[in-house]
């Protein structure tokens, strides 16, 4: 089966030249799909045979862009947080109401309760919403099941609802993502649990392609980090890290010294930080409508990271409890507005670079005549549009391994 898509307005994609944030824009064009890689991209107003054997979508003038890839999301749950969230508007913050038993443990008593079947199918329903704004590949962490039972749990629903092969699902296990209610006063037993049992497991059933730490002060120290994600790296899992979000903590720092792929949050990253994690390549992944969802006045340094050479991303972090949204349009207004950063920067840092990050730029992140077709179809007349007018769907049409997993639009 083949899938044209014609009267294209204008069509971006990062640069082949591969220098973040230069983009290439082609006007008046139509692209060619053939199963599910980009066959063609020609001209507009070009004659295509056998136009009866091909589907067609008349994209109106509209805008073409890359699938959005959202490189970190937690969106194997049971219950939201909303009452936290009202907690947050009286006054508490987030490190308050996780001291007293909320936040990730709360999480993790619900899921611990819940039956597989039904986190898997709020997990479907959830999965939806990413194709509508326009996502069609996430990193999917575990993290809220916090004992082997439950973290397999977790790990096993990612894997069942990729095989479903709509929305693209890389996993990770996030183990090391609180430390539970029952080892309090025992996190060194835990930690042994996460290491010598929870890492094995998931490597010898290859649930996981990534570990991920939360270090951050009063969560797992920088030493804690480090064993948890070395053991990681013996079984062959690649290291991801949470790091200095409420704190200069060091983690981006740690992030270099081990040769993480990235380091996630940064909001209280240090110039050195952003010194070493640039010398290393370590990717840094970006996530405003956190810092915003939690109401803090401190955003990520994105315009040092970009100005030290530093490779950007931005995602949703999409999570009950700090960043309830899969929206990465929003994610683009935020960042521009709060992070100073400009729209060929955010195309790159929501295709490419965490494509790059999850390893699979080989195939996804651009607009390139032979890669998959993960395309997606908005209603906007220019790039710059798209973070200029907030709180808009602007996606019509998404396209995942050449079909079409959402669409408003009528074929002719």
């Amino acid at each position: 089966m083949r899938l044209l898509i014609t009267n294209i307005g204008r069509l971006y994609s990062p640069a082949s030249d591969k220098t973040y944030g230069h983009i290439e824009e082609l006007r008046d064009v139509s692209i060619m799909i053939r199963g599910e890689t980009i066959e063609q991209i020609f001209p507009g107003d070009k004659k295509i045979p056998e136009r009866g054997r091909i589907k067609t979508i008349d994209a109106r003038g509209m805008t073409l862009l890359p699938g959005f890839v959202d490189a970190h999301t937690h969106p194997v749950f049971w219950k939201t947080r909303e009452n936290e969230f009202i907690a947050r508007l009286a006054g508490k913050t987030y490190e308050e109401i996780a001291a007293a038993g909320g936040g990730i443990r709360n999480s993790a008593r619900a899921f611990q309760n819940a039956a597989k079947e039904e986190i898997r199918e709020r997990t479907r329903d959830r999965l939806k919403a990413f194709a509508v704004y326009g996502t069609t590949t996430i990193e999917a962490k575990s993290g809220y099941g916090l004992s082997t039972r439950d973290e397999i749990k977790a790990l096993e629903i990612i894997q069942e609802l990729n095989a479903e092969n709509n929305l693209e699902l890389i996993p990770t296990f996030l183990g090391a993502h609180e430390v539970p209610d029952e080892y309090r006063n025992r996190r060194e037993a835990y930690i042994d649990l996460v290491i010598d049992e929870m890492i094995p497991i998931v490597a010898e059933r290859k649930l996981a392609r990534f570990c991920d730490v939360f270090c951050e002060q009063g969560v797992f120290s920088i030493d804690e980090s480090r064993r948890i994600l070395a053991a990681a790296t013996r079984h062959g899992l690649g290291a991801r890290i949470h790091a200095d979000e409420l704190n200069s903590f060091g983690g981006a720092e740690l992030a270099a010294e081990i040769g993480a792929i990235s380091a996630d949050h940064l909001v209280m990253i240090s110039d050195q930080g952003i010194k070493e994690m640039t010398n290393r390549q370590v990717i840094a992944i970006l996530l405003p409508v956190t810092t915003f969802f939690l109401r803090k006045d401190r955003y990520a340094p994105a315009r040092k990271l970009i100005e030290a050479g530093c490779n950007v991303a931005v995602a949703t972090d999409f999570n009950p409890g700090s960043s309830m949204t899969q929206n990465m349009q929003l994610v683009w207004s935020v960042a521009a507005l709060k992070m100073g950063m400009l729209p060929g920067e955010l195309l790159w840092a929501t295709t490419l670079i965490p494509a790059k990050s999850l390893k699979i730029d080989d195939r996804i992140g651009s607009i390139e005549i032979g890669k998959q077709a993960d395309l997606i179809l908005l209603d906007i007349p220019n790039l710059d549009y798209l973070p200029y007018h907030i709180g808009i769907n602007h996606v019509k049409l998404t396209v995942k391994k050449g079909q079409i997993i959402h669409s408003i639009l009528k074929e002719i």
